[in-house]
This record gives structure tokens, C-alpha cells and sequence, in this order.
């Protein structure tokens, strides 16, 4: 084993320190992590064009450079050109009925701020569209992708010099993508938070690998200390791509009443579900989840329907400050997850605790 056990073939493509990609919808995460030797793709599936753009710049600002990535959503069958006011209805009576009965039964308050889900690229393909050209406008360095993208999106990107990395959930989902044109596979686990299929971290990675020849390939899912870190790297990828670990630190702009949950819960407070967005994701249990899981439950809704109908609940429950109310994408790694700290200290903990893993290991 070489000296620095933690330097990948990540790390030369993604020109930094650590194989640890930071993901977070917070542009002081991103620049804390990118500073200490991480590399950060910052999720901006719900922002506008001009969002979009003014976070780009800022954190350019910040960093003096442009190594960073950009996260999007862009599901492959999503609705060419209806609005969500179109959307909303069109979804049945049934549906929107059960789900007036969650909101009354919880006194869910009505939002007061704009529904942010509303502008989800996941809506339809002008939004993705939108936000696409801004990326490729912006030459981000990397974009990353999951539920799918666009055909184009990959020669587009590759004209301007940018990166691909492709989130998926199976393995012939990542031979698919390869064969697209992905630079770079994220083999995301049960365990993992959000959208995520139904097979554990330590059996997708190996399966990816073996299939991605050298395509690199980030593992995720559970992943919060440096001895998941380590057991990644045996496994035969080249990094890990984290999320829940930087839910709670101090440059977080989580609510802190979530924040305060999530430092208290445990892996088995989350469930994997389809009745936020209609495609399984793993989230805080809520009302809302627990709701959907009745025998008298109607079924959840396809995307993008499901989702605008848990907008309503979501926005007030966050406008509100409900802690009984909301929820968070986490995964089952959180218990690990036990107080606020620095960005710093979390890159700093995760990579001295694998050093000390894989040079046990080595002897």
C-alpha cells in the first residue's frame, strides 16, 4: 500500500486532495469542503436560471476557481411542456382527497412562502432545459445526473471540456450510462438518502465495478466515517460520494429544528419510499410517509405527480418550523451523525480514520 492510501485515480481526475465527494444543496458546504481537500457538487435541482447562475458565481468567488460540481435532476420521462398548475390537474380526486384528509388530521398549515418543489427539473423539460443551458453556458467542470438525462446533454457536455457523472441504482443502469458516455458512476445503495433502488451499498459497488471497467466508480450510500470510506476503497472504488454527513455541520443552512433531529435519529427512523416523488427515496419518517403506508392509502402517484402533491405538505410543514411535521432526505448511516461540527473537522475525521483503517489493514 502506498504512502497516502487515499489518493485515487479520483482524485487526479477531480484534481484534489481526498477521494470524498461532498454533496450539498449549501454553497457554504461546498466552499468549506472544496477548501479542505473534498470536491463538492452543489444540488441545484430546485433553483431558476438566475438562482443558478448567482450560485455559480458566488462560489467562484469564494474558491478563485471553477473545480466544482453541479447536481441536477432530470428524470428521462418527464412531461415535455405542462406546467405545474397543468400537472396538479390532472392528478385524481382520490389522491388529492386523501391527501387534504393528512393535512387537516396534522394541522398541516398552508405555505407561506412560494412552493419550492414547483420548480423542480423534474417537471417538465423546459425547466431541465433551462437549467441544463445555464450549466453548459457556466462550462461547469462537472455535472452530475441522477434518475437520467438527456441524450444530448452528454455531447454537449463533452464539446466544452465538462464531466459526467451518472448517479444510478443498479448495475445495468451504470452499463447503460457508460455506454451514453458518463466519465465517472456513483453506485448509490439501499442505505443511501434520497432517490435510491433496493440494493445495499456493499453489494452494488463490487457489481458496478466489476461491470465499469475503468470507468471510475464512486460508491454511496451510508457512508458518514472514515471506516466506510476504507471498506469503500477495498471494494474497488475510487471515492465515496456523501451527503448525510454535512446535514447537521455548522456552515449547514438546514432548518435547525431538522437538524436537531437528524443529530438525534437513528437508521432505522428513515424508510425508503415512493410517496414523496413517486420514485422510491429515503427520507425522515413524517406523517406524510406514515400516511402512505395505510392499507387504505391510495397507491403513489408516477413522477412528477407525486411530487406536486406533496409540495403543499412539505412547504408548510418547513414555513411552519414543525419539527413533528417535516422531514429530510437522510440515510442510514446518520446515527453516525451525532453533533454539529465544522466542515473541516468532518473532512479532516473521515480521511484520518480511513488512513488508520487501510494502514491497519496493510500491517
Amino acid at each position: 500500500m502506498s504512502n497516502n492510501p487515499l489518493h485515487t485515480r479520483l482524485c487526479d481526475l477531480l484534481e484534489v486532495e481526498l477521494p470524498i465527494i461532498c454533496f450539498t444543496h449549501s454553497r457554504e458546504v461546498a466552499v468549506a469542503a472544496s477548501r479542505n481537500g473534498a470536491f463538492a457538487v452543489l444540488g441545484e435541482a430546485l433553483r431558476t436560471r438566475d438562482e443558478i447562475e448567482r450560485d455559480i458565481g458566488w462560489v467562484r468567488d469564494e474558491l478563485g476557481h471553477s473545480n466544482f460540481g453541479i447536481d441536477l435532476v432530470l428524470p428521462a420521462r418527464s412531461p415535455s411542456t405542462a406546467g405545474p398548475d397543468e400537472l396538479l390537474a390532472e392528478i385524481p380526486a382520490a389522491h388529492r382527497d386523501f391527501a387534504q384528509r393528512i393535512k387537516e388530521k396534522y394541522q398541516v398549515p398552508e405555505p407561506k412562502n412560494d412552493v419550492a418543489l414547483r420548480r423542480w427539473s423534474g417537471l417538465n423539460q423546459k425547466i431541465a432545459q433551462r437549467q441544463i443551458d445555464t450549466l453548459l453556458d457556466a462550462k461547469i467542470p462537472v455535472i452530475a445526473t441522477g434518475l437520467g438525462a438527456p441524450d444530448f446533454l452528454f455531447e454537449a457536455a463533452h464539446e466544452r471540456g465538462m464531466r459526467l457523472i451518472a448517479l444510478v441504482g443498479a448495475t445495468q443502469q451504470a452499463v447503460r450510462q457508460i455506454e451514453r458516455g458518463a466519465d465517472m458512476i456513483v453506485a448509490q445503495g439501499y442505505d443511501a438518502a434520497g432517490h435510491t433502488g433496493g440494493v445495499g451499498t456493499f453489494s452494488i459497488v463490487p457489481e458496478v465495478v466489476a461491470a465499469a471497467g475503468d470507468v471510475p466508480v464512486i460508491a454511496a450510500g451510508g457512508i458518514t466515517t472514515g471506516r466506510h470510506l476504507a471498506a469503500m476503497l477495498c471494494l474497488g472504488a475510487a471515492g465515496v460520494w456523501t451527503g448525510t454527513v454535512w446535514l447537521a455541520s455548522e456552515e449547514s443552512d438546514v432548518d435547525p429544528v431538522v437538524k436537531e433531529r437528524i443529530l438525534r435519529a437513528s437508521g432505522d427512523e428513515t424508510t425508503r419510499t415512493d410517496c414523496i416523488s413517486g420514485k422510491t427515496m429515503r427520507v425522515l419518517e413524517c406523517p406524510w410517509t406514515e400516511e402512505w403506508e395505510r392499507e387504505d392509502a391510495p397507491e403513489a402517484l408516477k413522477s412528477p405527480y407525486q411530487m406536486l402533491l406533496t409540495s403543499s405538505y412539505l412547504q408548510g410543514a418547513n414555513d411552519a418550523h414543525r419539527p413533528d411535521l417535516m422531514t429530510e432526505a437522510v440515510g442510514q448511516g446518520v446515527s453516525f451523525v451525532t453533533r454539529p461540527q465544522p466542515v473541516a473537522e468532518i473532512v479532516r475525521g473521515l480521511a484520518d480514520e480511513a488512513r488508520s483503517v487501510l494502514r491497519g489493514i496493510a500491517g
